[in-house]
């Protein structure tokens, strides 16, 4: 099994021997120049490599039609492969060059056997890294994120190569350093606390779909609202409104209290629930001039016209003349104006007609009696949906004088009649 070994050497030698030096295979310098030799051929391995994959490799990738090999060279998967021929070369060979020193053997081994490990933890990231990037592009991401469990595959890979390096430096079995770490159970809970919270809530979104990327979420406790950018082992990043970004923990989302808006984002429609305050002083029973007036309008001609004759047939029929304020029935003013909303509302091209639709009256406070508008806007978009809420407010606004109604505020530019 030395005849190999000892031949080299002898190559070696003999070569040192033409430039005039007298060495024997045991010489400190003998050894130095097979350790350059050695590395020069590591190093002339890498760059051809690199080379070649950087070059005829790299535009093969991308004339192809496939996209996944696309990934693999964005993550340089085949620039990091390339790191694997020095390595194994560098243990492949050095057996063959320093036999007769074997403490220099064993370090030269140690360390190639930890390059070859770290280069292949490098190239299992990149491919972790392709498949998330592959997976991000299909609908199915929106649904179900895999960003935590990538995270927790690159952590496993990390742990693996520790022990694995450790298990080499120290000349033991990986199980027995495994069973080791029994005893430093509680530091690594302790260390990877929000790393094991994070996991466990992970499974937990992800099972219960509870949050996705891309979802609209509130986190209040955080000063989080905005769009979910990445749902991570440990942390989610969420781009806020103002495009600020708030990193959450991700334990969080199952912790604390959390409004996610997908549902209304799924939804046939985005809500709109905002009340005007009627000035109660405001309110009155309507005149036949202001019944006459109000038939004019579009929207209420049917419901006034329908009205009346309701109106007038139940005081026919209980005798009761128009003069009898106290026993007639009679329109009041708020309850047309409602009856107008809810008309005009159900004519607007921009709400959704078969969600729900109404006007309400809500309990009357000090700060006046309020009508609630509560419709849906058929466009979820949040610019289109404040402006859609705003031109109808606007124009509930702008027709309450034509109601003989007024808004309430507690200052009022309206004349006293105190003096």
């Amino acid at each position: 099994m030395t005849e190999k070994p000892t031949q080299i050497s002898q190559l070696i030698l003999d070569s040192i021997s033409e430039w005039g030096l007298d060495l024997s295979s045991a010489s400190p310098l003998f050894t130095l120049f097979s350790l350059l030799i050695l590395l020069g051929l590591c190093w002339l391995a890498f760059k051809v490599t690199r080379r070649l994959f950087s070059g005829k490799l790299t535009r093969f990738i991308l004339a192809t039609k496939a996209t996944w090999d696309d990934e693999l060279q964005r993550h340089n998967f085949f620039k990091r492969g390339a790191h694997l021929v020095p390595g194994v070369l560098l243990y492949l060979l050095s057996p063959l060059l320093f036999a007769h020193t074997p403490m220099l053997l064993v370090l030269l081994q140690k360390l190639a056997f930890i390059y070859i490990l770290l280069t292949a933890v490098m190239l299992l990231s990149a491919i972790l890294n392709t498949i998330e990037d592959i997976y991000e592009a299909s609908r199915l991401s929106q649904r179900v994120p895999i960003t935590g469990f990538i995270q927790v595959g690159k952590l496993v890979l990390a742990l693996i190569a520790v022990i694995l390096i450790v298990s080499n430096l120290l000349e033991k079995s990986p199980v027995l350093i495994i069973s080791g770490l029994g005893a430093a159970a509680a530091i690594l809970l302790l260390v990877f606390r929000d790393t094991i919270l994070g996991f466990v809530a992970g499974v937990q979104i992800v099972a219960n779909r509870m949050v996705n990327n891309g979802d609209w979420i509130e986190l209040p406790k955080y000063g989080a609202d905005g769009t979910v950018l990445e749902l991570g082992l440990t942390t989610v990043k969420v781009r806020n409104w103002d495009n600020t970004i708030s990193t959450v923990p991700t334990y969080a989302l199952i912790g604390d209290s959390v409004k996610n808006w997908r549902g209304m984002q799924e939804s046939g429609g985005r809500r709109i629930k905002r009340a005007i305050n009627i000035d109660i002083q405001s309110i009155k029973f309507c005149d036949q001039e202001m019944l006459d007036n109000w038939e004019k309008i579009r929207f209420i001609k049917d419901y006034i016209s329908e009205k009346k004759r309701e109106l007038a047939k139940y005081n026919q029929d209980n005798s009761i003349t128009e003069q009898d304020l106290l026993n007639a029935r009679r329109l009041t003013n708020i309850g047309t104006f409602r009856a107008y909303m809810v008309r005009y509302l159900q004519h607007h091209p921009k709400l959704n007609q078969d969600m729900t639709l109404m006007v309400r009256q809500l309990a009357p406070t000090e700060l006046g009696l309020p009508l609630e508008v509560y419709c849906f806007s058929a466009d979820k978009n949040w610019v289109s949906y404040e402006g859609i809420q705003s031109d109808i407010f606007d124009h509930f606004l702008a027709m309450l004088p034509a109601f003989g109604l007024r808004a309430y505020q507690r200052v009022s530019d309206r004349p006293s009649n105190h003096n």
